[in-house]
């Protein structure tokens, strides 16, 4: 009877011992996946609430911005003159049939803003803007005379407007010349709008990009 009970303690103090480090290898596990999901949980929230990367394709925002340049989108950032924008143009322009097509171009005019651009100035509430951010040859020809009244009329939406409407944009890219922009296809809906995007300070033009106040 002694001898059966010294074996039922060993076995239970086996147990115990297989146990404990049951418990430590699951504690340790634990401690080691809680701060990766938050760190994923967290990621994934500044994503789509506060921050996110985009690379840039194409051509309508050179020389200031060129293909696979890397940009930080603010989501929460206030829309100002000459902010430059991310947007889902599936829904814009008619060419974008991609339903999560990205365009990134330049704020020119805000809600309530009339614009008109005549022999290389554009006047935004009657009044001239800088656009030292490109070329004299892109100012001009580049850019071409209209208002909004006469490009409305080849619109498929907000056709014989001469105002910006309220939560919406027009915008153009810094490329005048091949820049597929609200002169072809109207305005951008607030709704469709990703963030305010910024160059890294190391990156060539970022003053152009970044300061709107620089080029206002």
């Amino acid at each position: 009877m002694g001898k059966l009970l010294l074996k039922l303690r060993g076995l239970f103090h086996i147990l115990l011992r297989s146990d404990l480090t049951y418990m430590k290898v699951l504690k340790g596990i634990i401690s080691l996946i809680v701060p990766i999901a938050i760190g994923l949980l967290l990621g994934l929230g500044l994503k789509q609430y506060v921050i996110s990367a985009n690379f840039v394709h194409g051509g309508s925002m050179a020389p200031n911005l060129k293909t696979g340049q890397v940009l930080t989108t603010y989501r929460l950032m206030d829309i100002k003159h000459n902010s430059v924008i991310i947007f889902n143009a599936h829904g814009e322009d008619p060419q974008a049939t991609n339903k999560t097509e990205l365009y990134v171009k330049r704020v020119i005019g805000l809600p309530g803003d009339t614009v008109e651009s005549k022999n290389g100035q554009i006047y935004v509430n009657g009044k001239a803007i800088n656009q030292s951010y490109i070329s004299y040859y892109q100012r001009t020809k580049g850019t071409g005379n209209w208002d909004l009244e006469s490009l409305s009329t080849s619109w498929q939406h907000n056709q014989n407007v001469s105002r910006v409407p309220k939560g919406k944009y027009f915008v153009l890219g810094d490329h005048r010349t091949i820049s597929n922009d609200s002169r072809y296809w109207g305005f951008v809906d607030k709704d469709k709008v990703n963030g305010v995007t910024k160059a890294f300070p190391f990156q060539k033009n970022h003053q152009k990009v970044n300061d709107e106040e620089a080029v206002n």
